[in-house]
């Protein structure tokens, strides 16, 4: 089953939970409205590629909110968040940790010779690429910058 048709039975699902899946049904609607803008755009169908990047997109966006509602003191927008990115990350694949990241981002270091932080470009392609949907960006730039020095 693709990613874009698991979307589509759990928002079934959702529907048929009534009141106790209204967060996950809103969730899965404006994700699917989302994935519909991505693919009118690309004038095509959607791989589960392409899902899992709207899908991360959509977790990035949600949890920079998230900081902002909480910089504003609003705690019921923030809690609601926090509940649309616990339903959007059941979509995605497991992350992976902080260990498991730098110990990639070492072999990849070692694989294209850097030196210092004027190569962080030719480890960061590779290492996005790895890590995509599974690291989140800025973790993965940080732990590059911590080892180039």
């Amino acid at each position: 089953m693709s990613l874009n048709e698991r979307l589509t039975e759990d928002m079934k699902a959702a529907m048929k939970a009534g009141p106790a899946g209204k967060v996950r049904l809103d969730t899965i609607r404006f994700l699917k409205a989302a994935l519909k803008n991505v693919e009118i755009d690309k004038k095509g169908p959607l791989t589960d590629e392409d899902v899992l990047g709207v899908v991360t997109k959509q977790v990035k966006q949600l949890k920079d909110s998230i900081e902002e509602f909480e910089k504003a003191d609003r705690t019921d927008l923030s809690d609601k968040a926090k509940a649309e990115v616990e339903v959007l990350s059941g979509y995605l694949p497991t992350q992976m940790s902080a260990d498991e990241v730098r110990e990639l981002a070492r072999q990849i270091v070692a694989e294209v010779g850097a030196q210092g932080p004027k190569d962080m470009g030719k480890v960061m392609g590779p290492l996005v690429a790895r890590t995509k949907g599974r690291a989140d960006g800025k973790l993965v730039q940080q732990i590059v910058k911590e080892l180039l020095g």
